[in-house]
């Protein structure tokens, strides 16, 4: 049902326009929006006229009007005044709010569409039955977009959402849990996964500059048909769990560019134990402090490259390659060598996994 906020807005704006009053009950005489206080008419009334066969009543000066959804009355309304010109006031805002009801049901019933399409909770022929219903095309090419926004977060999110992207243009909000708000974004057949990154900026810009939100976004695969969408939802969820382990850095992940933490993140936690095993033994990784693990990160991401690493962390390259002897004395891998240092980056990656998993078990 709609709000009565939303109600209060719709009647005060007839009102600004007419220059009459008007109030909603509902069934039960109970005020739900007023643009004045109707202390002059009894509950009695309101519930009298409610059960009765008319479609209007006028009582002194107040008109009363039924409001119907599909043939049902849920509100009473009351517009105060005198004259055939008061009737017609109320009959417009009688028009209103049952064009309200129907907008409101048919978002209702996209989101919950929506909502259960994400989850695969529906039949294959049920999915082609209700798009149909709720005026939603099918052969759209489409990705989703999992924004996690933190808990109490995601009504700001969802509005903002809602003023950048447009169900008119194909393109859908829903949330599926206190953390996460789920766009489904229409795409052009033309489009490729830059457009999507774009997107997924934009967002995260939005939500920073709009309401100093630190989300995070992730993206799934572009699918052609609305029954793969939960695929393309899948996909933006691992991508953001995988995001969060072995990239955290990073704001925006697409399931396209996880590389080889997609497949760290898939297997099982015994066969990564053993791994870890094997690799550094039982105490050597408690011997990793934070600044030997900066050092690797940093030559990491200078493709093994000594001298430019030593230069971004501000330290004499004779410093770096110590620290660099130092870890192979102890590890037995020398990251120099591209072997080593690609058993080395994979094994820090299944180490994070490892203790991701463990914060879960808590």
């Amino acid at each position: 049902m709609i709000s009565s906020q939303i109600i209060k807005n719709s009647i005060e704006e007839l009102k600004s326009i007419s220059k009459i009053d008007l109030c909603v009950f509902d069934l039960e005489g109970n005020k739900v929006a007023s643009t004045f206080e109707p202390s002059d008419i009894s509950i009695d009334l309101i519930v009298g006229f409610a059960n009765s066969p008319a479609d209007s009543q006028v009582i002194g000066t107040h008109h009363l009007l039924k409001v119907l959804d599909e043939e049902v009355q849920v509100y009473i309304l009351d517009a105060r005044g005198m004259g055939e010109e008061t009737y017609m006031i109320g009959r417009i805002a009688v028009s209103e709010l049952q064009n309200l009801i129907v907008a409101y049901k048919e978002k209702f019933d996209k989101n919950n569409f929506f909502q259960n399409l994400l989850l695969d909770n529906m039949l294959l022929v049920d999915i082609y039955n209700r798009a149909k219903k709720l005026h939603i095309e099918t052969s759209v090419p489409r990705a989703v977009f999992l924004i996690e926004t933190g808990i109490g977060k995601n009504s700001t999110a969802s509005e903002l959402l809602n003023g950048l992207f447009s169900s008119q243009t194909g393109d859908y909000i829903s949330t599926v849990d206190e953390n996460n708000v789920v766009l489904i974004k229409a795409v052009k057949a033309s489009d490729d996964y830059e457009e999507l990154e774009q997107v997924a900026n934009t967002i995260v810009d939005m939500m920073s500059m709009e309401a100093l939100m630190n989300v995070k976004v992730a993206y799934g695969t572009i699918v052609n048909e609305l029954k793969e969408v939960s695929k393309s939802y899948k996909e933006a969820r691992m991508a953001l769990d995988v995001g969060k382990i072995f990239y955290a850095e990073k704001k925006v992940t697409a399931y396209s560019k996880l590389g080889i933490g997609r497949l760290i993140y898939q297997l099982p936690v015994n066969l990564c134990r053993i791994f870890i095993d094997e690799i550094f033994g039982s105490n050597v990784l408690d011997e990793l402090d934070d600044e030997i693990l900066t050092t690797i990160n940093k030559f990491f991401e200078n493709n093994l490259n000594v001298s430019e690493a030593s230069r971004q962390l501000f330290v004499h390259r004779n410093t770096l390659v110590y620290r660099i002897e130092k870890l192979a004395k102890s590890t037995g891998l020398d990251i120099r060598i591209f072997d080593d240092a690609l058993t080395f980056k994979i094994a820090l990656m299944v180490v994070n996994y490892m203790k991701y998993l463990d914060s879960l078990e808590y």
